[in-house]
């Protein structure tokens, strides 16, 4: 076995830690912003509950149930964020987007464990999947001055490659 395939193999044992032992799994008391994400194309669906203290990401759970693509990838970007300004929070978003589009190089995107997915890059229709707690995210950090208890209300549009999300209390998926 070469390197290149030990690592892969790492690689794929570190998603699939994941998918059978999701970091912050669960509801979040208190949660200041919310976002569901919803893929109708395969079934995936994640809610993402965040607490947001001044511009910093304190704390973020989320909940669904989706592929192993899916839940690793929303339970890797948990730990990647907390604790992150909400610039941060994007920045790495935008890195970690880039890298499975093709865009950039997974070597130089600072990616750290995320690293591990993207040769998901190679398999246009799991993008997806890795991407949908990223897009949930985003919504509920697209207006940090809207707390959660706000009425609902769409934060975009849903197409192949923006799964819906709406923001609000009551955290249900309807279509966008």
């Amino acid at each position: 076995m070469n390197s290149v395939d030990a690592d892969h193999d790492l690689y794929r044992e570190l998603v699939l830690e994941h998918k059978r032992a999701p970091r912050n799994f669960g509801a979040l008391d208190a949660a200041t912003h919310r976002a569901q994400g919803r893929n109708p194309q395969c079934g995936d669906d994640v809610r993402i509950e965040l607490r947001v203290e001044g511009e910093r990401l304190t704390d973020i759970r989320f909940a669904g149930q989706g592929c192993a693509i899916c839940i690793a990838s929303a339970s890797m970007m948990t730990e990647a964020v907390k604790g992150r300004t909400v610039a941060e929070a994007a920045q790495l978003q935008q890195r970690f987007r880039s890298v499975l589009t093709g865009q950039l190089d997974p070597e130089s995107a600072a990616l750290a464990k995320l690293e591990s997915l993207a040769d998901v890059r190679r398999y246009p229709a799991r993008i997806k999947c890795a991407l949908l707690g990223w897009h949930a995210l985003m919504h509920a950090l697209a207006d940090v001055e809207a707390p959660a208890d706000a009425p609902e209300r769409p934060q975009g549009r849903a197409s192949p490659d923006r799964p819906s999300a709406r923001v609000g209390q009551s955290g249900k998926a309807t279509p966008a």
